[in-house]
């Protein structure tokens, strides 16, 4: 299998992986397998050098609408993250305001400081 071939199937593994939903408890394993794949093609990546082939270069036109598609879909996953993960710090700051509710309270409320001697 060529270089071109092997940075195609990865290409595809790669989007057909993040076309699938993200669940909370299997996202742990799709972005270590998401990392997996770009650290793979990453290599693949740097091997690829002119000249170029007529079927590589045909290779590389399929490549680059996938490469888009991945890229906005990478995106939606980090910003999916990002909601979630300040979801979860509100949440936790409104659990911690539950549980006590006077924690910030001022020590001065109701009383009075006189100023004269």
């Amino acid at each position: 299998m060529g270089r071109m071939e092997a940075l195609y199937d990865i290409t595809v593994e790669l989007d057909r992986l993040l076309e699938q939903p993200m669940e909370s408890k299997d996202r742990e394993k799709l972005i270590e397998q998401t990392e997996a794949l770009i650290s793979k093609r990453e290599l693949l990546l740097q091997e690829v050098k002119e000249p170029y082939t007529d079927e590589e270069r045909e290779i590389g036109r399929k490549l680059i609408p996938l490469e888009q598609n991945i890229q906005q879909k990478v995106k939606l996953l980090f910003m999916n993250l990002k909601i979630e993960m300040r979801s979860v710090k509100k949440q936790k700051s409104s659990n911690q305001k539950y549980i006590n509710p006077y924690k910030n309270a001022s020590n001065f409320d109701g009383t009075f400081l006189d100023k004269k001697k």
